[in-house]
């Protein structure tokens, strides 16, 4: 069994999307640091999304290089290694989640 990773994109689009909505509607920072933290926050997020992206695609690559007979590869690392990309991909989508919810409650807090 393969992960999408067509939602894993959406996810990001989606984040990013409220994201820009979140930075239109609200005036900058006086001293700058709102900013910076803001930016750390997003090339975390990013990089997190990202090595989740990475093991999906291994685990994908890993199954494949299986099934044509690789002589190197496993079942038992195939396996491994599709689990850890299933258990990355749902933390990151619980991740989402809970991001989706603050927002949201942010959002009904300005209104």
């Amino acid at each position: 069994m393969t992960v999408p990773i067509n939602p894993l994109t959406s996810a990001l689009q989606q984040m990013q999307s409220m994201a820009a909505q979140a930075a239109g509607g609200s005036a900058p920072a006086a001293n700058g640091s709102g900013a910076a933290t803001a930016g750390g926050f997003a090339s975390a997020l990013k990089a997190s999304i990202d090595k989740i992206s990475n093991d999906q695609q291994n685990a994908v690559g890993e199954a494949h290089a299986f099934e044509i007979g690789a002589p190197n590869v496993s079942l038992n690392d195939v396996m491994v290694d599709m689990q850890k990309a299933n258990v990355g991909f749902q933390f990151g989508l619980q991740v989402r989640n809970k991001l989706v919810s603050a927002y949201n409650e942010i959002m009904q807090m300005t209104v």
